[in-house]
Parts: C-alpha cells; sequence; structure tokens
C-alpha cells in the first residue's frame, strides 16, 4: 500500500491545502474588490447627482444672458 514514503503524501496533502487555501483567498478578496468599486461608483453617482442639480439651479440664470460667438 505505501508506494512512497511517508513525507511525499504530506507534500501532497500541502500542495492541496495550499491549493484550496489561494482559491479561497482569490474569492475572498474578488469580494472586496467588488464591494469597494460598488462603494466607490455610489459615491461617483451621488457626486454626478449633485453636479446635475448645481447645473439645473444655475440653468435659469444662463438663459438670461446671451452668449453668441458672433
Amino acid at each position: 500500500m505505501l508506494f512512497f514514503p511517508w513525507w511525499v503524501y504530506l507534500c501532497i496533502v500541502g500542495i492541496i491545502f495550499s491549493a484550496y487555501k489561494i482559491v479561497a483567498a482569490a474569492k475572498e478578496e474578488e469580494k472586496a474588490d467588488q464591494s469597494f468599486i460598488e462603494k466607490e461608483g455610489q459615491i461617483y453617482m451621488e457626486r454626478m447627482e449633485k453636479e446635475r442639480e448645481r447645473r439645473s439651479s444655475q440653468r435659469p440664470e444662463d438663459e438670461n444672458q446671451n452668449h453668441s460667438i458672433a
């Protein structure tokens, strides 16, 4: 039954465990990255909405002024 020394089996188990931990860490990192991206996207959307509101509140004043190139 034992074709290889015991330490070879221990190395194989260590390799499999390391591969599992790498995959688990990659999934966790992807989740953290996605959370960060969503948070930054929400901040960006809030800034865009504030800018849109600011421009719409200034628009009536701008229509009274005549800006022409000619």
